[in-house]
This record gives C-alpha cells, sequence and structure tokens, in this order.
C-alpha cells in the first residue's frame, strides 16, 4: 500500500499518494468522479504544449519572473512528452468546463516544477497551481483551447496522413484497372458496362472530398480563445496575452494557430469541434461504402459475386475449415458507425451551449478525439492489410460482361428503346444472348451487332468514329 502525504485546500487537509504529482483539487475531483474512463493520452498531452505556451507569454509580458516561468515551461514541456500520462487519473465524466482536469494539469506541473526548484510535493512553493501555472488563464478558456489544440495535432499528424496513403492507394488500383471491363449495377441489378478503374476512381474521389473537408475545418480549429479567463473578456489578463500565447503555441506546435477575435465566441460555443466532427462523419459514410462494395464484390468465391479477390487474413471460420471471410472490411464498416454515432454525441454536446460556456466539453472532446483515432487505426489496417493485396479476377469480370442483357442497351440510338426492349425480354425469356435475340428478331445483323456493341466503347461518351 502506497504511503500518504498531506496537502491543504481552501476545504481543509486532504491525504494524497505520495509518489503522484497532482494535488488536492485533483484528489477531491477523484474521489467525487472516479477514474474508470480517462480522456485520451493525445489530450493530457496538449495541456502540456498549452501551459509551456502560457509560461512563455506570461513572462513575456512580465507577468511570471522568469525562472518561476522556465521551471514551469520546462515541466509543462515533460507532460507534452508524455511522462506525466499516469498523473492524470481523472473521468471524463466531470463537471461541463473540464475544471478538474485543468486543476490536475496545473497541480502536477506546478509539483514537479517545484522539485526541480528544491522544494517538496505539495508545498505550493515556490511555484503556486493557480497562482503561477494557471496565470493569465481559466478552465473556461484553457480546456477549449486545449480542446483544439489536440484536435488540429491529431488530425494534420494522424489522420490525415492515413488518408493520404487511403487516397493514393485507391487511385493507383483505379490507374491500374482503367481498361479493366466489369458490369454496373444500380438498384443492386446488372446494368450497363464500365470499368474496374472507373469504380476505384470513385472511391479515390470520396476520399479525396473527405481530405478537403477536413482540410477546410482548420482554419476555424486553429482560432483558439485563450485569454477569454472566465466569460471572455479577459480579466486578469495583461494585455496582448491572447497573442503571445498563440505566437509562442504555433512556435511549439508547427501550426498557424491564431487568437479568436471574439473569445465569447469560442468558449460559449463549439461549432468548429462540430463541423471537424461532421467532416469526420461524411468521411465515415463513404468509408462505409467503399468497404461494403469491395466485401459484396468480393463475396463468394464459388457462389458470390467473386469480381474481387480479398486478400486473405490468415482467419477463419470457428465450425467451417478454410473460409475466408473479408474480415478487414468489416472493421471498417464497424469503426464507420462508431463515428456516426460519436457524430450525433458531439452535436448534442455542441448544442449544450448556454450563455457564456458550453457544459458538455468532456463528452464532446472524448467523443472527437476518438473518432480521430478510430478512422487513423482502422483507415490504415484496411489500407495496408487489405487494399494493397486487393485483385481482380478478370475471368468472372469477363463472363460476366459477356453474358450481360443490358449490353443490348447500345442500340438504343440505332434502333430505339422498344426494340431494345424487346431484345432484352426475348433474351431474358429464352436464355439468349441479347445478340442471338436481336439477330433472331430481325432487327439487325450479327455482323451489324458486334459492329455497334463494343463494352470498350461503351465505358464512355460517344465519338463521332464509335459506329464508323
Amino acid at each position: 500500500m502506497s504511503t500518504l502525504r498531506i496537502e491543504h485546500d481552501a476545504f481543509g487537509p486532504v491525504s494524497i499518494p505520495a509518489e503522484r504529482y497532482w494535488g488536492a483539487q485533483t484528489q477531491r475531483a477523484l474521489e467525487v468522479f472516479g477514474s474508470k474512463q480517462p480522456f485520451a493520452p493525445s489530450l493530457i498531452r496538449a495541456f502540456g504544449q498549452q501551459k509551456r505556451a502560457c509560461a512563455r507569454a506570461n513572462a513575456r509580458l512580465g507577468a511570471l519572473k522568469p525562472e518561476l516561468a522556465q521551471a514551469i515551461e520546462q515541466a509543462a514541456e515533460e507532460l507534452a512528452s508524455g511522462a506525466f500520462d499516469a498523473h492524470f487519473p481523472l473521468s471524463i465524466w466531470q463537471t461541463g468546463s473540464g475544471t478538474q482536469t485543468n486543476m490536475n494539469a496545473n497541480e502536477v506541473i506546478a509539483n514537479r516544477a517545484n522539485l526541480a526548484l528544491g522544494s517538496e510535493l505539495g508545498s505550493k512553493s515556490p511555484v503556486h497551481p493557480n497562482d503561477h501555472v494557471n496565470r493569465s488563464q481559466s478552465s473556461n478558456d484553457s480546456f477549449p483551447t486545449v480542446m483544439h489544440l489536440t484536435t488540429v495535432l491529431e488530425l494534420r499528424g494522424r489522420l490525415l496522413p492515413a488518408l493520404g496513403h487511403l487516397r493514393n492507394e485507391l487511385q493507383a488500383k483505379a490507374d491500374a484497372w482503367q481498361d479493366v471491363l466489369k458490369i454496373g449495377r444500380t438498384h443492386l441489378m446488372d446494368a450497363v458496362p464500365m470499368s474496374q478503374g472507373q469504380a476505384f476512381g470513385a472511391f479515390a474521389q470520396q476520399i479525396a472530398h473527405g481530405i478537403a473537408r477536413i482540410e477546410a475545418c482548420l482554419p476555424r480549429l486553429r482560432l483558439l480563445p485563450q485569454g477569454g479567463t472566465a466569460v471572455g473578456t479577459g480579466l486578469n489578463t495583461p494585455q496582448g496575452f491572447d497573442v503571445a500565447f498563440c505566437e509562442e503555441i504555433s512556435r511549439l506546435t508547427g501550426e498557424p494557430f491564431e487568437t479568436n477575435p471574439c473569445k465569447f465566441e469560442g468558449m460559449g460555443t463549439h461549432d468548429a469541434l462540430v463541423e471537424a466532427s461532421g467532416a469526420l462523419n461524411v468521411l465515415a459514410v463513404s468509408l462505409s461504402k467503399i468497404a461494403n462494395d469491395i466485401r459484396l464484390l468480393g463475396s463468394g468465391p464459388r457462389c458470390g459475386l467473386g469480381e474481387l479477390i480479398v486478400p486473405d487474413d490468415g482467419l477463419t471460420s470457428s465450425i467451417m475449415p478454410g473460409k475466408r471471410n473479408p474480415t478487414i472490411a468489416e472493421v471498417l464498416v464497424q469503426a464507420a458507425m462508431q463515428v456516426m454515432g460519436n457524430h450525433t454525441t458531439i452535436t448534442l454536446a455542441g448544442a449544450s451551449s448556454t450563455f457564456e460556456l458550453n457544459v458538455a466539453k468532456p463528452v464532446l472532446i472524448h467523443n472527437l478525439l476518438q473518432s480521430i483515432e478510430v478512422l487513423t487505426d482502422c483507415v490504415s489496417l484496411f489500407t495496408h492489410k487489405l487494399l494493397h493485396g486487393l485483385e481482380v479476377n478478370r475471368p468472372q469480370l469477363a463472363r460476366n460482361v459477356e453474358h450481360s442483357l443490358l449490353m443490348a442497351t447500345a442500340l438504343n440510338p440505332l434502333l430505339g428503346y422498344d426494340r431494345v426492349a424487346q431484345i432484352t425480354r426475348k433474351a431474358a425469356d429464352e436464355g439468349l444472348s441479347p445478340k442471338d435475340a436481336a439477330v433472331q428478331l430481325g432487327f439487325i445483323t450479327a455482323e451489324a451487332y458486334a459492329q455497334h456493341v463494343r463494352p470498350e466503347a461503351m465505358i464512355r461518351p460517344a465519338t463521332p468514329t464509335d459506329n464508323d
């Protein structure tokens, strides 16, 4: 059993595990809220970056003595590196402003700074968690600032690169299969020919649009409310703190963050984060369509569509030896479902803004970060474990094209819709090819049919030379 140390706050003494860097306010919150579902490490580490930038800005403006600012920044840098993840025990289920996690960061940094300066854990001297680490700040502007920081960093550093790899792999398939003919399907039924490359080109375009939607959100996500303090007025901040903070956080992260010109909007609402979740929701819809199409087109191998050959992942059935399933496609579909559900929660959380403060910040950022993480991991898995080894079943595709009734659609300009309808009906009723049906009906010769019905010419608009 760990030994305890005693700290004091406005309500009296508090017992804290001796080896832990958190303080009295965190311990009281831990006893109230518990620790069953902590925040993602990325949010905790973003707090380190935020506190570093605040210490720098305060020192620049004369609001902190240089030696204290330096100690705070050094401790915050360690926090940003992940060194103190284990010292953030609080559940996401806490005050809607995220106050307890902000104080957790203040206390951990203060205790670490005091140790570095030769003092003891819990001493609050010479660095005080509220007076120094939290100088020129409130939870009400710090927590939403961290929400924006971690969202931008996770999108730029993880999800967007994963989507770029997916788009490139899809485009590579589209280019390689541009002349591989297949039968298109509408309403789940046979339609006219197209190429497999065209199908994968559509997938690549979906992901390109998804990337563009996320990138379009970034300018608003880079607007930070830091400097608004309690309600947006900037009470207890030195003039210019908001601008100095954004300059410092931009240097630390390499991202061009700017101060939100209306701190009231940045603290009282989280529309930019809801917008970002909306972009992820659209992306989830796209990914679900792509994964479902691939697993359906790969169904079989003998009694399904069998047009694609899904790479073997080594997994099988518990009862059917040798059975292969599109497990990785199913993973991506389930990830998309999770993101869609998260977006509903984020929407409701965003709508919980009343007056000058949104009070559903923890659940909003928890779900948003989970969406980013789930998409990043599952998109990467899908790209490398399924898409990279995906192949086309050329014999099956050729058979489908050869036997398709709707190849006769190419005769519409020559024979008219009604006669072509007679051809397809006769072919279906009598088990004939559309060519044989057309010839038997006397509408066209076999030679003329072959001239006008050319699958390779049917996958693009007609040119003047197509029927010469």
